[in-house]
């Protein structure tokens, strides 16, 4: 199990993040299908790792299929309204109940499919990345008994995960896809315009989180108890 950690750790933390810089500086940021398909393969793999030599069940699969495609839903339900979405508070509720791996294939898979309907571009492994390492630091946090199953906890985790690490990196995608350098001035600008944008999106996180993290972790609870689903 620490090995599979680090290794997992690694993988989402080091590789993921190197390979879209890479796609940025050696591909000119304009391979983003190439590189969004890259990072699909690195999410897949630590997911059946931890199955730990036995075949997944369909049921299991299924379960990951639906928290996405549920996740894609509430974006499409709210497209009228910028940045107010309940995806990261779903993806922070699958990474809570089903853990890290399960998380971060969710939060990357739902940035993904969601494109193929709102428009893809090179921002979209960069979305992948973000959606993905909130519902993995979500799960990680669970497992270690920082992050409790309590409205207050998840609140303020859902804020600052939502604020500081999908804003925070997406502000800084934009600067590369615009410059193609780092510039105080225009990360500066850059961060500043996008501050009510994020405090939006950070509010609304909170928000779905108050409505709907108690009941469907205590369903999904009960779910993954009754048929022994991902807790390996």
């Amino acid at each position: 199990m620490k090995k599979r950690t680090i290794f997992t750790a690694l993988l989402f933390l080091i590789i993921v993040p190197a390979t879209i810089i890479g796609g940025v500086v050696f591909l000119n940021d304009r391979k983003y299908y190439f590189i969004s398909l890259l990072l699909v393969i690195y999410t897949m793999i630590p997911f059946f790792l931890s199955f730990e030599g036995s075949k997944p069940k369909a049921r299991e699969i299924i379960i990951i299929a639906v928290l996405t495609a549920i996740a894609v839903a509430g974006r499409a339900a709210f497209f009228m309204v910028p940045q107010f979405k309940p995806v990261i508070a779903l993806i922070i509720i699958a990474g809570v109940c089903f853990g890290g791996e399960s998380g971060f294939l969710v939060g990357a898979m739902t940035a993904l499919v969601s494109n193929f309907f709102f428009g893809m571009g090179p921002f979209t492994p960069w979305q992948m990345f973000c959606l993905g390492i909130i519902g993995y630091l979500a799960g990680i946090l669970t497992q270690k008994g920082v992050l409790k199953k309590t409205k207050p906890s998840l609140c303020i985790f859902g804020g600052f995960a939502t604020f500081f690490i999908y804003g925070g990196i997406m502000d800084l995608s934009s600067v590369l896809a615009w410059a193609g350098s780092l510039s105080w001035e225009l990360v500066a600008v850059t961060y500043t315009a996008g501050l009510p944008f994020n405090l939006v999106h950070s509010a609304s996180t909170v928000i779905f989180l108050l409505l709907l993290a108690r009941p469907m972790l205590d369903k999904l609870e009960r779910i993954k108890t009754k048929y022994g689903l991902i807790q390996r």
